[in-house]
C-alpha cells in the first residue's frame, strides 16, 4: 500500500528521527493491528500498552531521568519523536494511537512537575506499559472552559479531602493512575487548581459511568466521595494546577495534529489503491480527471498538515521557543484537514465506504474526536488570535 517517506528528509529531523519513524513502520506492519478484539476494550487496550511497553515505544513518552532510572529513551520529552509514533500509530489503527498517547498525556503532569519520589514510583512503570495512566481534567459543566472546574479538595490535617465528578476521562475505569485536576481555592478561578495523582482503588474513587464512543476506546465518568488522600500526593505546587494541565496540553496537543496526519495518509492509501483497481465505464476510477484532481487537493491538504505539525514539533524541540500559536494552527489544520480528507476518499467507495468496519468507514469514526479533544477547532482559533494580538502589541 502506497506510503509517502519524502516528508523524512525535510529539515525539521535528524537522522534518529528517521530511524524511529522506519523502525515503528516495520514493528505496526508486523503486529495484528488491524485483527484487534473489541468484545474486551479494556483487555485490548491493556495488551496493547504491554506490547508498546515491551517493544520499547513508550520510553518516547517519558524522560530518561539520571542514568535511566525513569525508564525513558531521552532526556526530556522530544516533540518531533512524539509526533512520528502517532503518525505512524494512528496510519495503522487509532487504538494503537490512543494507547501510546494516553501514556504520555496521563503522565505528563508528574513529568513536568512531579516530586522525585512521585517519578521514580510512576514514570518507570509507565514507561515499560506495566502501569496504564490517564488525564482527569473535564467534568460535566467543565470542558473547555477549565477555569470552571467544580470538583474540590479540602484540606484535614496532613490530607485533602476530594469531592466531585470528572467525565469524557480517557483510560477510565481502566487506568493504574490518574493526574487529577481539582479546585483547592473556591474563590480565585483558574488560579485556584491543584493537580494531586491518584491511583485506582483509593477508597471514595469509583467509576461512575462508562462512556460508549463511535470510535471504542476507555472512556468513563468518575466520582470522588470523600475520597481521602495523603497532601504527598500534591503535583507540584498548590493551586498552580491551571498551569501544570496548559503545559501538559502544550506539549501533547501537537501529537494531536500528527494522529490526525496518520488517519489522513491512510485514506490518501485506501483511496488510491481503490481508485486503480475499480473499474467503471471501460476504465478505471483513477482515469477520471475528476478522481485526479481530489487526489490533488488531498495530497496538497496531507502537504500542509504536516509542514504546520512538525514546525510546531521543531519549534519547541530546536528553537526552544513558545509554541502555543504553531501547535494550535498545527492541531485546528491537520484534524479539520483529516476529517474532509477522509470524507472526499470515502466517497470515493460508494456504497462501499459506509460498510461496517472497513478501514475507511473506521477513519470516519476515529477521526471525528480529534476535532474536540484537547481543545476544540473553535478553541485553537481563540488561541492564535490571542497569541497574534499579543504579538501586534
Amino acid at each position: 500500500m502506497y506510503h509517502d517517506t519524502s516528508w523524512l528528509d525535510w529539515p525539521f529531523f535528524d537522522d534518529a528521527h528517521r530511524r524511529l519513524a522506519r523502525d515503528l513502520d516495520v514493528w505496526c506492519s508486523q503486529a495484528d493491528l488491524e485483527g484487534m478484539d473489541f468484545s474486551d476494550l479494556n483487555a485490548t487496550c491493556r495488551k496493547l500498552v504491554g506490547e508498546l511497553g515491551e517493544a520499547g515505544w513508550l520510553g518516547y513518552c517519558v524522560p530518561a531521568g539520571e542514568q535511566g532510572v525513569l525508564g525513558g529513551k531521552l532526556p526530556d520529552i522530544d516533540s518531533r519523536s512524539l509526533c512520528i509514533l502517532r503518525e505512524t500509530l494512528g496510519r495503522y489503527h487509532a487504538l494503537a494511537d490512543f494507547s501510546f498517547a494516553m501514556q504520555g498525556l496521563g503522565s505528563g503532569a508528574l513529568t513536568l512537575a512531579g516530586t522525585d519520589a512521585q517519578k521514580r514510583q510512576y514514570l518507570p512503570p509507565t514507561a515499560s506499559g506495566k502501569a496504564i495512566a490517564a488525564f482527569a481534567l473535564s467534568e460535566p459543566e467543565a470542558g473547555s472552559d477549565v477555569a470552571a472546574l467544580s470538583c474540590a479538595a479540602v484540606r484535614d490535617g496532613d490530607d485533602y479531602i476530594l469531592n466531585g465528578r470528572k467525565t469524557w476521562i480517557s483510560n477510565g475505569g481502566l487506568a493504574d493512575y490518574y493526574c487529577v485536576f481539582v479546585r483547592t481555592d473556591p474563590e480565585a478561578g483558574s488560579r485556584g487548581i491543584s493537580a494531586f495523582v491518584i491511583e485506582a482503588g483509593t477508597p471514595g474513587f469509583d467509576i461512575e459511568e462508562t462512556l460508549d464512543v463511535m470510535s471504542p476506546h476507555p472512556l468513563a465518568t468518575l466520582r470522588f466521595s470523600d475520597c481521602r488522600i495523603p497532601a504527598s500526593q500534591m503535583i507540584g505546587e498548590l493551586n498552580q494546577g491551571f498551569k501544570l494541565a496548559m503545559r501538559t496540553l502544550d506539549i501533547f496537543r501537537c501529537s494531536v495534529a500528527a494522529a490526525a496526519l496518520g488517519f489522513a495518509r491512510r485514506a490518501l492509501a485506501e483511496g488510491l489503491a481503490h481508485a486503480r483497481e475499480r473499474k467503471m465505464f471501460g476504465q478505471t476510477l483513477a482515469d477520471f480527471q475528476l478522481t485526479q484532481a481530489a487526489f490533488g487537493d488531498i495530497a496538497t491538504e496531507i502537504d500542509q498538515s504536516a509542514l504546520l505539525t512538525y514546525r510546531a514539533a521543531w519549534t519547541r524541540d530546536v528553537l526552544r521557543k513558545p509554541s502555543t500559536a504553531p501547535t494550535a494552527m498545527a492541531k485546528m489544520a491537520s484534524t479539520e484537514s483529516a476529517q474532509w480528507v477522509i470524507d472526499r476518499v470515502l466517497q470515493m467507495f460508494g456504497g462501499q465506504g459506509v460498510r461496517s468496519n472497513t478501514p475507511v468507514e473506521r477513519l470516519y469514526r476515529d477521526i471525528r474526536a480529534l476535532r474536540i479533544y484537547e481543545g476544540a477547532t473553535e478553541v485553537q482559533k481563540l488561541i492564535i488570535a490571542r497569541e497574534v494580538l499579543k504579538a501586534a502589541g
